[in-house]
């Protein structure tokens, strides 16, 4: 097994027989993979593909004049660095962002009326800024206005088609009223909904319902059309004497008829009032009858399926849809018609609803339905043909105003039992009229309604769309202002630079990153409430549900959510069920929807193939747990499984299997999994401790917990606090705040200075005040690979994400101070710093410009002794270090005050100091009252054109010194590396020359090149003359990357000695963080992970602790009743595996004090590690690194 550098410090004993964590996906990727996918970046601008910005430019240009005469076509956009980094955004509360150019071409065209052709006349293309576009950092947050932000994943309900009923609720009855509803992704919704008469109506963006038939009226359709979509028809013979009808035996299964019906040889097959039946029905076939004799009652009160037009005259004697009389049939057999058509209807799968819904439809042809719907869309607007039609068509035909988008038509699609998932994104007449079919066959008792909380309907949002869907707003804008200029654009001679204002797409750009519900405030705690906010799913937000609205059957758990969404994770308030987390494993597929890894069974075999299925496809295969027995070979051992088959738990033999799950840790998210011994806990005590372990403060001393689930690693490397290596090669220096790794020569590419240097964060604030931190693990000299941890951060410890302290628990009484879930700790934590936390305060100060004149920062301040200005350098800003109370000045500021009436004080003052002490007052930013600290940094922001004070100066000259530190550094290596090549280059030539006396033919030795300055060494003309180019290349090669280096210096040096870009009338803003240390008091929260929380009640001597049998005192003791009532037991699992590891610990302590054969320490570590569960691969570390694990084992 292949340890990474900080595994082989700590390996830990697992118990599970796989290595399931090694298929977990990177923990970031949904967000990583979605922006990346909207921006591009990676692909040339002709390879882009139709998603992200690209689609949203290609949607809205070309945009054309309303003359015709002047077109706008989109070519291409690109990306420019940005001019800040990630640091610099924090440190002056910019947006890390990166300017957009796109090039338009403009086209002018020459227009002949006469034939109506376009010519080309004129074509200009030019490069134009479109605004900033927030960029993703590393870890998969933005920086906007300084602060860190996360947009969250939205669930919201797929585009498509949906049927469902309101389960009896509308009427008393109970009677249930169908409906369907056609989403669109943007443009209007359609509503197709019956009533309790069985009427079927529409409603176009929830507005007054019309009949149904209105929109096929609309679309063109007659009556008769109509009619003959929906239903089949009857021939019936009139005659003077008798009526005929030409029978299908299988529909008049279920009717009642009022005569006998007759047989061969006058056999009466149906008596009158009997019902026919299945029995009949074969009797009919079989007998061959296919016209029967029926009274003329039989045919009155059906209904006409065509218009009846008299031949003669070509009048319309009677229209399609209305209801036989009697007095019909004797018109129609006197007129000398002998056959008529009616629609086949019953009581039982095919009711008459369309043929009733046409009678309460007034209109008569598709102009009337189109003005219909116009005044029901524009009440009040005066209808006339032209708007009317246009907009009929702009509602669902035309592209501009409605799309379904790929997605939406893959559901449809697939909802109508299509074949294809490909389509236009309009909708199209056959659609129409197929979801009014499908809605009248579940009507009819054909058919199931959709399940709206599947996740097969719901799908997620990610950052690229949402980004994309905003920016395609704001394009909208721009083109309303660039059509109105185009039609000036030939005259006036504009350029594509004069037509655009790239103002409406920052500003929705901007207003989204910076204000939408779904761009939130980055959890920043500890390492796992970032990666958790990141991998949350929110139903909420725009185009989403709302709190109040959403009932119980939307928050409850779905059997679809297995794999996908965990059951557990999420908040208990009235959020509950809105918002979730992703499942470990669970990922989006490219139409968004979530999916879950399983592993491929064949032939009751499990293989290696991983497939990954959506809700959609899930449901049509047996899929076992991860848990089922599988022998040696991969064969499932059980004759049956538990398994899942549309979405029901069922045993199944193992032949009818098909997947089996990746992991157990599968259905949770992240949280949860970190969770040991989570099987045991009650679900509701789990959702606790998943939550509160996103609320654990990061201790002064990080250490790993002693019974962890695996997770502990990848949770820590993916969330982006450690420092990870980018390259392989060995670690040349190493500092508290800096590590310089040299890098493999084969990992170096041409041309790259073949250096690495890790700036470590120190003492930063995070987003909830707790302190970012990074410690190196590294030595110098040692050999790490690339994706090796280099430092740990907060939370973490050797590369493990730690949360908390292991600290040895009793469950007992304590003279009732652990009464319900009061909490007793023993004095020796707090002595000890054990729960200590360090917590950052920023407290800013702004000198402004005042109508009375400017603000000052000084030190010189009125009425302030010369005690309270100790703390102050000569700018009047704390100096880093200094201890500050309640009250103390941090920051010495006077403002201007107007001309008062002088109190005999003041007279005195101004008598004594003169003028300055009455103008103005003192302002000083103070400590605030209940705070003290350490001050750990000061940052001091400057406006353009206000001079720089000595503060200022020096914190610049301090930037500027590491900055050039660090290059130098770069520098010295590469310059090293290069003598090196070039000693190896020279030594053994022959020379034709050189420095020092050398003379042509003899050979370069070693010595001789000791001897000289090192600069020499390129004076040297050898008689090899590709050596003598290989020479010369290696000296371009320093002196190109000498004069890189130098443009970087000056670059960061402008960026720096700039002035600042601050609110409007601010001249200075200057920034103190203080480090205030949090110890552990009664009346804090504490928690285990399995939700067992509790409040500290009394801090305890250690003497009046209980002990244990060795005289070890506990540290916390918990109430036993906590424990039966809540059900989490999994937390007394967890303290006696713990207590195992601890006495392990001891026993490798004991052996190391002895000091113990590696080979007897070997032995012992095989012993603890390959008895069960997985096996250990200890053999491949070197005594030196088994002496080191056993080290870190011993705590």
């Amino acid at each position: 097994m292949d340890y990474s550098f900080t595994e082989k410090k700590r390996i830990r004993k697992n118990f599970s027989t796989r290595n399931d964590t090694a298929l977990i996906p990177y923990l970031l990727e949904t967000q990583k993979q979605s922006y990346d996918r909207c921006l591009q970046l990676d692909h040339k601008p002709e390879l882009r593909i139709d998603q992200g910005l690209q689609a949203a430019f290609k949607s809205v240009f070309p945009i054309e004049s309303y003359n015709g005469k002047a077109s706008l076509d989109f070519v291409s956009y690109r990306l420019g660095d940005p001019p800040f980094d990630v640091r610099e955004c924090q440190q002056r509360g910019l947006i890390f962002s990166a300017p957009l150019r796109v090039v338009l071409r403009l086209i002018i065209f020459d227009k002949n009326d006469a034939s109506n052709t376009k010519t080309v006349k004129d074509v200009t293309e030019q490069d134009v800024y479109m605004g900033e576009i927030p960029l993703m950092t590393d870890n998969g947050t933005f920086i906007i206005n300084g602060t860190e932000r996360v947009v969250v994943s939205q669930l919201h309900r797929s585009p498509g088609v949906f049927f469902d009923h309101d389960k009896g609720k509308t009427h008393a009855s109970g009677k249930l009223l169908f409906s369907a509803r056609v989403i669109p992704y943007r443009g209007s919704w359609l509503d197709l909904e019956f009533d309790p008469k069985d009427h079927l109506y529409i409603r176009i963006d929830r507005r007054r319902k019309l009949p149904g038939t209105i929109i096929l009226r609309a679309l063109g359709y007659s009556t008769e059309e109509i009619l003959a979509l929906f239903f089949d028809n009857d021939v019936i013979y009139i005659g003077e004497q008798k009526h005929e009808m030409d029978i299908v035996p299988e529909r008049m299964r279920g009717q009642q008829l009022h005569f006998d019906l007759m047989g061969p040889r006058g056999k009466v097959l149906v008596e009158s009032g009997k019902r026919v039946t299945a029995r009949h029905i074969k009797e009919l076939q079989k007998a061959g009858i296919e016209r029967i004799e029926v009274p003329a009652d039989y045919i009155v009160g059906r209904t006409l399926a065509r218009d009846i037009v008299d031949p003669e005259t070509g009048e319309l004697m009677y229209q399609a849809n209305e209801l036989i009389t009697e007095e019909m049939i004797e018109a129609l057999v006197t007129a000398g018609f002998d056959k008529i058509e009616t629609i086949y209807t019953n009581d039982i799968d095919c009711g008459p609803f369309i043929s009733d819904t046409l009678r309460l439809d007034s209109t008569r042809s598709a102009l009337e339905a189109q003005v219909e719907i116009y005044r029901m869309m524009r009440p009040g607007e005066p209808p006339t043909k032209e708007a009317a039609q246009a907009l009929f068509t702009n509602l669902f035909f035309n592209i501009d105003r409605y799309d379904l988008s790929a997605v939406g038509r893959m559901k449809f699609n697939r909802r109508l039992g299509r074949d294809t998932d490909e389509g236009p994104g309009t909708l199209s007449q056959q659609d129409i009229i197929e979801v009014m079919q499908t809605l009248v066959d579940l009507k009819n008792g054909k058919g199931e309604v959709d399940d709206i909380d599947n996740l097969g309907n719901r799908r997620v949002r990610s950052v690229g769309e949402l980004v994309e869907n905003q920016f395609r707003i704001g394009l909208v804008r721009v083109e309303r202002a660039v059509r109105e200029r185009l039609s000036l654009a030939e005259s006036e001679q504009l350029t594509p630079q004069d037509l655009i204002n790239a103002k409406p797409v920052s500003a929705v750009i901007k207003e989204f990153f910076g204000s939408s519900q779904l761009s939130q405030f980055m959890d920043q705690t500890n390492p796992l409430s970032e990666v958790t906010h990141k991998r949350r799913v929110s139903a909420l937000g725009p185009g989403g549900l709302t709190r109040e609205r959403a009932g119980f059957e939307v928050r409850d758990v779905h059997p679809t959510h297995y794999g996908r969404v965990c059951p557990i994770e999420t908040p208990e308030g009235p959020n509950i069920g809105l918002i979730n987390s992703l499942a470990v494993f669970a990922r989006t597929n490219e139409y968004g929807f979530l999916e879950t890894p399983y592993r491929k069974v064949i032939d009751a075999r499990v293989t290696d193939q991983i497939h990954y299925l959506s809700a959609i496809e899930e449901h049509k295969f047996v899929i076992a747990q991860a848990n089922a027995k599988v022998d040696g070979k991969g064969k499932l051992t059980d004759e049956l499984v538990s398994c899942r088959y549309k979405n029901e738990f069922t045993l199944s033999t193992p032949e009818q299997i098909d997947y089996i799950d990746i992991a157990p840790s599968q259905i949770v998210s992240v949280a949860a999994s970190m969770i040991p011994f989570l099987e045991h806990d009650d679900a509701n005590r789990a959702l606790m401790g998943s939550n509160m372990q996103r609320q654990a403060v990061p201790t002064l001393v990080s250490e790993k917990p002693l019974v962890g689930t695996g997770m502990e690693r990848k949770v820590a490397m993916d969330s982006g606090v450690c420092v990870l290596a980018k390259r392989g090669g060995s670690v040349l220096s190493v500092d508290s705040g800096r590590i310089v790794v040299k890098v493999n020569d084969e990992e170096a590419s041409s041309g790259d200075s073949g250096v690495d240097i890790y700036n470590l964060i120190k003492y930063t604030r995070s987003n909830q005040n707790t302190t970012i931190n990074q410690r190196p693990l590294v030595k110098v000299g040692d050999r790490i690979r690339a994706g090796d941890v280099l430092a740990d951060g907060p939370s973490t410890d050797t590369g493990e994400l730690a949360l908390g302290r292991n600290v040895l628990v009793a469950f007992m009484p304590w003279n009732g101070y652990n009464f319900e879930d009061s909490i007793l700790i023993s004095e020796r934590l707090v002595q000890d710093d054990i729960y200590t936390s360090i917590h950052i305060e920023e407290l800013t100060c702004v000198a402004r410009d005042t109508k009375l004149g400017s603000e000052e920062i000084t030190r010189d301040i009125p009425n302030v002794g010369e005690s309270a200005l100790s703390k102050l350098d000569e700018s009047g800003i704390v100096y880093v270090g200094a201890e500050v109370e309640p009250t103390d000045i941090l920051i010495g500021k006077v403002t201007p005050k107007g001309e008062t009436q002088l109190t005999p004080e003041e007279k005195l003052l101004r008598a004594i100091f003169g003028e300055k002490a009455s103008d103005v007052k003192d302002t000083s930013l103070r400590m605030p009252s209940g705070m003290s600290g350490t001050v750990i940094n000061v940052q001091v922001f400057t406006r353009d054109g206000v001079e720089k004070d000595a503060r200022a100066l020096s914190n610049e000259a301090e930037e500027l010194g590491r900055i050039r530190k660090d290059l130098d550094d770069q520098f010295r290596i590469v310059e090293g590396d290069s003598f090196d090549r070039i000693e190896r280059l020279l030594v053994g030539q022959v020379a034709e020359g050189g420095p020092g006396g050398l003379k042509s033919g003899s050979k370069v030795t070693a010595e001789y090149l000791a001897e000289l300055d090192r600069k020499q060494w390129f004076e040297i003309r050898l008689r090899d003359e590709d050596a003598n180019q290989a020479l010369e290349n290696v000296r371009n090669g320093l002196d190109s990357q000498r004069r890189q280096f130098d443009e970087l210096f000056k670059e960061k040096k402008g960026k720096l000695e700039a002035g600042d870009d601050l609110a409007p009338g601010v001249l200075k803003m200057v920034k103190v963080f203080v480090a205030v240390k949090r110890r552990l008091q009664p009346g804090d929260k504490m928690a285990g992970r399995h939700g067992n929380k509790g409040v500290i009640s009394k801090i305890v001597p250690v003497e009046d602790m209980p002990f244990m049998t060795d005289g070890t005192t506990c540290d916390i003791v918990l109430n036993p009743l906590g424990v039966p009532s809540r059900m989490n037991v999994g937390q007394v699992l967890e303290t006696h595996l713990g207590w195992a590891a601890r006495g392990l610990g001891l026993k490798i302590g004991q052996m190391l004090e002895k000091q113990a054969k590696v080979a007897e320490l070997r032995k012992f570590l095989d012993k603890i590690s390959n008895t069960a569960g997985r096996r250990e691969d200890l053999d491949s570390l070197r005594d030196a690194e088994v002496v080191e694990l056993e080290g870190t084992l011993e705590q």
